[in-house]
């Protein structure tokens, strides 16, 4: 009985361990691309899409802001299971569908405070942040990634985020759903921002899982997929092909894509090309 006992616990711990240790992501270069249909990337396409880089050397453009903001209240299928500080919240109804299913999959781990405090801003409502804050506390407009409709700031409805739960579940499971934490405590000196718990920026999938696996920020992982120009990536069987491409002195260049694939501009010079079967 005590044997039978012994090899459950045993048992018991091999499964949490496996069910606590993530996802398996592989990175890789590709030696070609097996993918056969050609779209055209116009140079417009760089200030558009969910990796545009926004700080204080890149401010986005009014046409790289997200075309499906809506306003969360007015939407209450997609706010069950947190709150909102104030009725006027608005976000990307993308952003807004992956955050909650992200809420649905943390309440199910027991974790269910969750808040939306700040979402999209437009141009005129950053300024008058700005002027009313001031430069210690806020950004000038289309210098805020407010600006976009990508980047939410996540509270607890029962302590700050640095202590809550809340925070320490999205640290460790928000890429799974698309979301990076953008400015962590160590990475101060490349963002330019100190750390800031709540503030939470959706890339989508694989390049949330990139950047967590690698402890990249955004600024890093562009680098990183500039200098690379092509990667394989496989994220528990799923197999996504990423691809940079310089649009430097031309206005508009030839991509290979596969059946489905996205893309986005780095608000720099190039745009990446995302594709999966």
């Amino acid at each position: 009985m005590k044997k039978t006992i012994l090899a459950i616990l045993i048992l018991l711990l091999f499964i949490a361990k496996y069910i606590n240790s993530g996802a398996e992501i592989d990175i890789e270069e590709p030696d070609e691309k097996a993918y056969g249909s050609t779209i055209s990337i116009e140079k417009h396409q760089i200030y558009s899409g969910p990796l545009l880089l926004i700080n204080q050397d890149y401010p986005i453009q009014e046409s790289g802001m997200m075309k499906d903001i809506i306003n969360l209240s007015e939407n209450t299928y997609l706010t069950q299971g947190y709150g909102l500080l104030q009725p006027d919240i608005r976000l990307s109804e993308k952003v807004a569908e992956e955050f909650s299913r992200m809420v649905k999959a943390a309440k199910n781990d027991g974790i269910s405070h969750f808040m939306i405090n700040s979402g999209f801003r437009t141009f005129d409502e950053q300024h008058q942040l700005y002027l009313d804050m001031g430069s210690e506390y806020a950004l000038p407009a289309g210098y805020s990634e407010h600006n976009a409709g990508l980047s939410l700031d996540i509270g607890s409805s029962g302590m700050k985020m640095e202590k809550a739960p809340e925070g320490k579940w999205l640290e460790k499971n928000a890429w799974k759903y698309g979301f990076i934490l953008r400015y962590p405590k160590d990475k101060s000196k490349i963002t330019g921002i100190k750390y800031e718990p709540w503030h939470f920026r959706y890339v989508g999938l694989p390049h949330s899982a990139i950047i967590h696996q690698e402890n990249m920020v955004l600024e890093q992982y562009l680098k990183y997929v500039k200098e690379k120009k092509n990667l394989l990536v496989r994220i528990d069987g799923e197999e996504y092909d990423i691809s940079f491409y310089d649009l430097t002195g031309q206005p508009s260049i030839q991509a290979r894509v596969g059946s489905t694939y996205e893309i986005s501009g780095d608000n720099m010079n190039g745009v990446i090309v995302t594709s999966w079967e």
